[in-house]
């Protein structure tokens, strides 16, 4: 997997993926429109039961993060909505052909699709196709949000039956080894009878069933299977799988503990349907036994999936604290294998989110130093100013307002980048603007007194300077001059004798362009 989710945090472990696209030729603006309809629809409370179900929307999804469905199913793509716009019934062939190749690009983990088609005011002839809706405008279709529900009530029918089948694995029956693209090569010659082999096999499917559980609204469950993936994979030294399922173990913590999610995002999420018992908090010390259940329960041909013997004998909730420190363990398992380092990155992210509620800056700050060393590939310019934008306001997140400035201000260095063909200076311009409070900089000659100057004058100046030449760039003299008049009345007391005869000539070439800018108009 190659590229990273910089909005990922823990709750989003039990939400369902689902990718909306569009099919054929459609204006951006009516199809954001339709997906911000689509999206609205998050949480689906499941009939006939007391469950809820969440759901994830994306209208980009790179395929190959797909294929780590397995190691953490919130990354398959499970759903597909496409978009189409259609005036006339003879244009819908090629459309249907469109989606259905749609469908295949996620033919390995699609468990439901839909298409809507706009536009059309005729009759679809093929009354059979139960998965298309056809609206005659973009403004007459008041159904759209129901037929969303109904997919994600087809959506939770598929995942329960999964679940299912995968919990009522007998003892006798052959466990499939789970595994990542990367490690297929690695297991070509093992001998599938060895006892290590079937632990291995065991700890995996446990861990999977953990997920499913998470999805499903079933976290008491979910916590059980992640404690019992724990045990067995750290017997057989399976790291990464072992990290996951540590974080796993995290993830439904963070859920049970902090209902309104991590994330930062509008809205409340509602609190768990599955109460979790009340003292379980109390009953867990530090450094207790992770799983206290019958050592029966763990066969070396099966792995007795029925969780309901073992809830209540094993420990529910991991407390606050000891989510950060399962956190730490699950991304220095990750750091073993290079091909994990963006499941490392993001769930170094996703501890800061919590460390930023719990209010411990110093802890979070840590993670975030730990993001900056993580080695991906070779990062394009475009993804280097997402992940120092992104770390810029984890900073600030975390109350680290001057750190969260520098982080900014690279990202602003990064769209001017030489490698860049077309240099942003507009983007870098609007970037550099915003580190200006983090770095006690304002913009007012009102807010500066003499005697009181605050914060680094040398950091402020050359960041003025780089307002100045960002805003010449623009080809906006007016504005350079602004900034260069404003750097002269605020910093002339720490701007040294070579730093005024520069500035002088500077200013002076500046004054130049400007007047025969003006003198041609």
């Amino acid at each position: 997997m190659s590229v990273p989710d910089y909005m990922q945090c823990a709750e989003d472990h039990q939400t369902l993926l689902v990718v909306v696209q569009f099919v054929g030729v459609l204006k951006s603006d009516n199809f954001f429109k339709i997906y911000k309809r689509i999206s609205s629809v998050s949480q689906v409370n499941v009939s006939n039961s007391q469950r809820a179900l969440y759901i994830r929307y994306r209208h980009q999804y790179p395929v190959e993060n797909n294929d780590w469905g397995d190691f953490q199913t919130h990354r398959k793509v499970v759903g597909l909505i496409c978009v189409a716009e259609c005036g006339l019934l003879n244009e819908l062939s090629p459309i249907l052909r469109k989606y259905e190749q749609n469908k295949e690009v996620y033919s390995s983990t699609l468990y439901d699709s839909r298409l809507f088609v706009f536009g059309l005011k005729e009759e679809l002839q093929d009354q059979s196709r139960t998965d298309v809706a056809v609206y005659p405008s973009y403004e007459d279709c008041e159904s759209l949000e129901k037929w969303v529900e109904d997919f994600v009530q087809s959506l939770f029918i598929v995942l329960e039956s999964k679940r299912l089948d995968r919990t009522s694995e007998k003892s006798g029956e052959k466990i499939p080894l789970l595994y990542v693209p990367y490690e297929k090569k690695d297991f070509v010659g093992l001998d599938p009878d060895s006892r290590h082999y079937k632990k291995r096999c065991q700890g995996r499917m446990r861990k999977h069933v953990g997920d499913l559980s998470l999805q499903a609204g079933m976290l008491q469950d979910a916590l059980v299977h992640y404690h019992m993936a724990v045990e067995l994979l750290r017997a057989v030294n399976d790291f990464v799988w072992l990290g996951a399922a540590l974080e796993g173990l995290c993830s439904a913590s963070v859920i049970h503990h902090y209902p309104t999610g991590t994330g930062g995002k509008v809205g409340t999420r509602r609190t768990q349907n599955v109460v979790l018992s009340a003292d379980a908090g109390k009953r867990h010390r530090p450094g207790a036994q992770e799983v206290l259940i019958d050592p029966g329960a763990l066969s070396t041909s099966g792995i007795n999936m029925d969780a309901s013997t073992e809830i209540g004998r094993a420990k529910n909730c991991l407390s606050p604290d000891d989510i950060i420190e399962k956190y730490k363990e699950a991304i220095s398992y990750y750091g073993k294998s290079k091909a994990a380092g963006v499941i490392e990155l993001e769930t170094c992210v996703k501890a800061v989110r919590v460390l930023a509620i719990q209010k411990r800056s110093m802890e979070a700050s840590e993670f975030l130093q730990n993001v900056v060393y993580i080695n991906l590939r070779q990062l394009s310019e475009e993804e280097k100013i997402q992940r120092y934008g992104v770390l810029s306001e984890l900073y600030e997140l975390i109350g680290f307002h001057r750190k969260s400035a520098f982080f900014k201000r690279v990202a602003a260095m990064q769209c001017v980048a030489p490698t860049i063909p077309e240099p942003g200076w507009k983007a870098c311009y609007k970037l550099l603007l915003e580190t200006l409070p983090g770095y006690s900089l304002s913009l007012d000659p009102k807010d500066f007194s003499k005697g009181a100057h605050r914060g680094w004058a040398a950091v402020q100046m050359r960041l003025l300077h780089e307002l100045v030449y960002a805003s010449r760039r623009m080809g906006n003299p007016a504005l350079c001059v602004r900034h260069l008049s404003f750097l002269l009345q605020t910093m002339l007391d720490f701007l040294s004798d070579q730093g005024l005869s520069s500035m002088y000539l500077y200013y002076r070439g500046l004054s130049q362009l400007y007047y025969r800018r003006l003198s041609s108009l």
